[in-house]
């Protein structure tokens, strides 16, 4: 019988570690770049903790939420459509790196795509919760899930993000498989999908030009290949315990976006195999206790809502870890909770608040 317990103290203190983290080697990564760019050593590192402060405060007070309010009607359609407005309005933002995906609010960015995985998460547990007795009649139990996911992915890629779309993809295919849906649908619709996401993945040139990079990454390692061959080099010249904290040579203006995505090739080559394999830990702890979470969750909206979020991240993290050490194509994929980027430290922390507090109201069972 479901009792309420205590917070999964292992996930806090991993998420917590993680973000801690992120303070340091934000830091470390950019402030050479901010010094350069901007003449402000610490201009990352304090946007990354004002959010921090921020996300912190949130996951303490929504890891106190009961979970099941995010299943009333009016919660899930309210966030939804503010999140359609988000995304609609965002397209005609001031363009950031060919791209309009922020809000500037204050010197600070809000992606309401960020917001578009936490919200399509909720109506996803609360649908599948329903009619998950007939999870197999697609057309009954698929057929709202379809749309709304379909929706948020078109106006995603309209920004253009393709990570954040894949990522969407992936959170509801997740969700629906743990919802009992037989595999050969699942199977069926990977296949039919895969001709389009070839399509969108050659559309853009920059799309293009990033997989013949992933094909062959030492074709042309002074353009179209230089982010995976400065990421490559990162992480080759760290060895087993790196070249110390501060010391990383990449960062300074080898290595495209050092704070951000390719972050974790700073962790490689400052801390070494080390520490990235310690950073790679906390992100199997996290998939690990979610999953546990979701096993022992009293009710199916809670074991639903914590496969979603825990897929969330550890598919976030997958990806990332993936780019940087040349096993996928390049995307635009932050690290959770340790790459710069408010939206996506606020949303992470977001969810793991929710996360936290399914973990309250599970079966004492280890």
């Amino acid at each position: 019988m479901a009792v309420k317990l205590k917070s999964d103290r292992i996930l806090f203190l991993t998420t917590i570690l993680l973000v801690g983290l992120s303070l340091i080697m934000v830091y470390s990564a950019s402030a050479m770049l901010a010094q350069e760019r901007y003449q402000q050593p610490y201009l990352f590192l304090t946007k990354q903790a004002l959010w921090a402060v921020l996300g912190l405060a949130f996951l303490g007070v929504i890891m106190r939420i009961d979970y099941r309010t995010y299943r009333e009607p009016v919660f899930l359609w309210s966030s939804l459509v503010i999140v359609l407005i988000g995304l609609v309005l965002v397209l005609f933002s001031p363009p950031v790196n060919s791209a309009r995906r922020w809000f500037a609010m204050g010197g600070l960015g809000i992606q309401p795509s960020e917001l578009a995985k936490l919200s399509a998460i909720f109506f996803i547990a609360a649908l599948l919760e329903r009619r998950m007795h007939r999870i197999n009649e697609v057309r009954y139990s698929l057929t709202p899930i379809a749309v709304v996911v379909a929706l948020l992915v078109t106006l995603i890629l309209l920004e253009p993000d393709f990570g954040t779309s894949v990522t969407l993809v992936l959170i509801a295919s997740a969700m629906v498989f743990a919802a009992g849906l037989n595999y050969r649908f699942i199977s069926t619709a990977a296949l039919t999908l895969l001709p389009l996401v070839a399509i969108i993945a050659v559309a853009e040139p920059y799309r293009r030009s990033r997989l013949l990079a992933f094909l062959n990454p030492w074709d042309d390692p002074l353009n179209t290949d230089f982010q995976i061959v400065q990421s490559l080099l990162a992480v080759g010249t760290g060895g087993i315990s790196g070249r110390g904290l501060m010391n990383g040579v990449q960062k300074l203006f080898y290595l495209p976006y050092p704070h951000t995505d390719f972050i974790y090739a700073v962790i490689s080559e400052e801390l070494g195999l080390i520490g990235a394999t310690l950073v790679l830990g906390c992100f199997c702890v996290i998939a690990w206790r979610g999953l546990r979470v979701a096993v022992t969750a009293p009710d199916k909206f809670g074991a639903l809502l914590a496969i979603g979020l825990t897929t969330m991240v550890a598919a976030q993290a997958f990806v990332n870890i993936s780019v940087v050490l040349g096993l996928v194509p390049t995307k635009g994929i932050p690290l959770p909770f340790v790459s710069a980027g408010g939206s996506s430290l606020l949303v992470n922390l977001i969810g793991m608040g929710v996360l936290l507090n399914v973990s309250q109201h599970g079966s004492p069972e280890s």
